[in-house]
């Protein structure tokens, strides 16, 4: 094990960053770019049931410190992503990578995850009950502890491999939900997806998205990311995944502190194709600044 290395969920990486879902695809198209393997692993693109199209354009709104996006969970369903996403995939990356999943019922849930905790490459199942931007979708399951516990349960009962749930910062108690969670099974919590948000355009008066609302990101956040994921890291005894507005390796470190054991990286991503690449790459200079050894001593040091 090296000065960046963590164990999730039973499972070494190499280092605790990981590009978040819907910000590198399916991974090969940043395997263009630099190799990925460099990455402690990544969440690639919501997979549902079916395919999606997604919402209406436009889908995208720039912020001060942040953007909103409504995409709508686009992607070709996941018989397509084993059959053709995930080939891709093994060609350029070979370390486990994180299946991210969405759906509409619990009975979607299940089906997805059964079919994705089957394939070799997958490590992680993260079960995404929190996404704000789809219609009936993860948002009513995210914001209720028996009903993201319903999920978790209905997920454990079908797959071996570490079950992680995403959650929503758009709630009211979201400690509630993250013991409900780990008490249903949950081998992990990965937090905070995206906050709910809104731009106007003055021009013509109407909303800049086309689905008025959509998921807010990016620097702007993460402070109550920061903040929430130090609520959770205290109230379970599961790893949690901290995410929301992470950019710079302080922040990785800042959220290990307040309790994650591995960290996402999201709107950095848009912005910069190598984000991820050049935080994992500037870890190091950062840990000596701080008098930090080795990475997984400072999980949690926030007490």
């Amino acid at each position: 094990m090296g000065r960046l290395s963590v164990n999730l969920c039973g499972l070494e990486m190499d280092n605790p960053v990981i590009p978040a879902s819907g910000t590198f695809g399916f991974g090969y198209e940043f395997a263009e770019i630099y190799d990925i393997n460099c990455l402690g692993t990544f969440s690639f693109k919501g997979t549902t049931k079916d395919a999606r199209f997604g919402n209406p354009t436009p889908r995208i709104a720039e912020c001060t410190s942040g953007m909103i996006n409504a995409v709508g969970l686009q992607n070709p369903g996941v018989e397509k992503v084993i059959s053709e996403e995930l080939p891709k995939l093994a060609k350029c990356f070979s370390k486990p990578v994180m299946a991210n999943i969405s759906g509409f019922a619990v009975e979607d849930y299940a089906y997805t995850c059964e079919k994705l905790d089957k394939e070799s490459q997958v490590g992680w199942l993260e079960v995404n009950v929190s996404c704000p931007n789809v219609h009936g979708g993860g948002m009513s399951f995210g914001t209720s502890p028996e009903a993201a516990a319903e999920v978790v349960r209905a997920v454990k009962k079908v797959t071996t491999k570490p079950v992680i749930v995403k959650l929503s910062p758009n709630v009211t108690d979201i400690v509630a939900i993250a013991k409900a969670c780990e008490e249903a099974g949950a081998d992990g919590i990965s937090l905070i997806n995206t906050m709910l948000g809104m731009r106007i355009d003055l021009k013509t008066r109407k909303p800049v998205i086309a689905n008025k609302m959509g998921g807010f990101s990016g620097p702007a956040i993460f402070p109550v990311a920061v903040r929430m994921v130090y609520q959770v890291a205290h109230a379970v005894n599961i790893p949690v995944i901290g995410m929301g507005g992470v950019s710079s390796a302080e922040d990785v470190i800042e959220m290990m502190l307040a309790g994650a054991t591995a960290v996402e990286v999201g709107a950095a991503n848009l912005i910069n194709p190598c984000a991820c690449r050049d935080i994992i790459n500037d870890l190091p200079r950062v840990m000596d600044k701080y008098g930090i050894e080795n990475l997984s001593d400072i999980i949690g040091g926030v007490k």
